[in-house]
């Protein structure tokens, strides 16, 4: 089976939502992409950082789908990384409450040994000093590196920002951030200035309206599934990136025509994600349910159309 290597946030968080609130619950980016990609036929590794706060029953949960942790530190009498938001009542926008580093101010990413050789490396959402040291520490150059980021960086680090994503493949940005990365309020005008910074392949987060793909001239896109209930939004982005990049590890086919199926299994794992609060959908979430909201999604996007001239 082919390798998946995920860095990112292991994490606590705190939601409140117009629907509820919670109190401090398993949350960060790597968390819910290697829920996500546990749905596909691979092996995976995360690579991440917790304090000795961190419950073993999440460490085991982690564990039982078959996701290999000796890439996550504990830090003895350290605490675990917790962030805490509340959504305003179109849960498009947040407001950040509280955010706490601790054990993750200080984090230095180890690659275990027999992930150094990964197919597919996704460098989720963190410092890009730090994903830039995942990449130094492979062994082989991956078939594809994913890379997700956020505003937060754009507005503190980018100078190193842009040094990695001159590394990667792939890109994983929402609208708001790839017109703050390219100062283009066009997205296809801003995936084109993202593909001269080094990525081949630009992925634009639309939220609750879909994803685009961009290669090249080519474009494909991929609606949001209309569901009847949303509750909470976060790690929507994350769950979407373990699909797409569980896909393509799986598939071992990195053609933007497979890439497009990756997006739609992307958006399938996140359609469940929003359904719950936290990570409680993704947990408890089946195989015969995933393969099902497919052919909903296959259903939603297919039509036949004469194009023949009259």
């Amino acid at each position: 089976m082919n390798k998946l290597l995920i860095v990112g946030t292991v994490a606590f968080d705190a939601i409140e939502t117009p629907f509820g609130k919670t109190d401090k619950i398993l949350g960060g980016a790597g968390t819910y992409i290697g829920l996500s990609a546990s749905f596909f036929k691979l092996q995976q590794a995360i690579v991440s950082v917790v304090g000795e706060d961190f419950p073993q029953e999440y460490i085991d949960l982690l564990t039982e789908r078959n996701i290999d942790i000796t890439g996550l530190e504990v830090v003895k009498g350290g605490k675990t990384f917790f962030w805490s938001g509340r959504y305003h009542n179109d849960l498009n926008s947040r407001d950040t409450l509280d955010t706490q580093l601790n054990v993750l101010a200080d984090f230095n990413p180890v690659v275990p040994e027999h992930f150094k050789d990964a197919d597919v490396v996704l460098l989720g959402n963190l410092h890009p000093l730090t994903q830039s040291s995942v990449l130094d520490q492979m062994e082989k150059q991956p078939k594809l590196v994913v890379l997700d980021t956020m505003n937060f960086w754009m507005n503190c680090a980018l100078a190193e920002l842009k040094e990695v994503i001159k590394r990667v493949d792939v890109i994983t940005v929402n609208d708001e951030e790839a017109r703050q990365l390219t100062g283009e309020y066009s997205l296809v005008k801003a995936a084109a200035m993202i593909q001269q910074m080094g990525p081949k392949y630009v992925v634009i987060k639309k939220g609750e309206h879909g994803a685009l793909l961009f290669h090249g001239k080519h474009a494909f896109f991929a609606p949001a599934l209309p569901l009847e209930e949303v509750f909470d939004p976060t790690g929507a982005g994350d769950t979407f990136a373990g699909g797409f990049a569980g896909y393509i590890t799986q598939s071992e086919n990195i053609s933007f025509e497979n890439m497009k199926n990756a997006i739609i299994y992307g958006s399938n794992m996140a359609s469940f994600c929003v359904e719950k609060f936290g990570t409680e959908r993704m947990v408890n979430l089946t195989k015969e349910e995933v393969l099902e909201r497919l052919h909903e999604f296959k259903a939603l996007t297919q039509f036949d159309i004469s194009l023949e001239e009259e």
